[in-house]
């Protein structure tokens, strides 16, 4: 049993990132995917996929440069679930000054930390991608 699914799938693309894997695989649900999405925008990951048949699974493909970088070098977990972390507009990270990116859950659906200050929306931060 997975207490904090979410932190269960930031560990996966971590270890595959360390592991130079293709993709990884995790248990399919909305919000994974919406955080999966909004971390493709970004061009933090090459691509996600949810598979038809049961149990549904979120296929995650991995993004590296031309020499094998891995395109995210942190992602850490924010809101947990001992411990939720809510903030305002005002108050969103700008991780890496900008360069990095914070992925808030809002009244208006997950986003980005620059997409939920241009709506001026506050919310629960669930992590930051470097």
């Amino acid at each position: 049993m997975v207490i904090d699914p979410i932190s269960d799938m930031l560990t996966t693309i971590r270890n595959g990132l360390k592991a130079r894997l293709y993709s990884v695989e995790v248990p399919a649900s909305n919000l994974k995917a919406e955080i999966a999405r909004v971390m493709k925008e970004a061009g933090y990951i090459a691509d996600s996929v949810t598979t038809s048949e049961f149990p549904k699974k979120l296929v995650i493909t991995l993004k590296y440069s031309a020499k094998a970088v891995p395109a995210i070098t942190e992602l850490k977990r924010i809101s947990k679930p001992g411990l939720r972390r809510y903030v305002n507009t005002d108050k969103i990270p700008a991780v890496l000054d900008g360069m990095g990116l914070a992925i808030l859950s809002t009244s208006k659906g997950v986003m980005s930390g620059a997409e939920a200050k241009k709506a001026k929306l506050g919310g629960e931060i669930i992590c930051t991608v470097a």
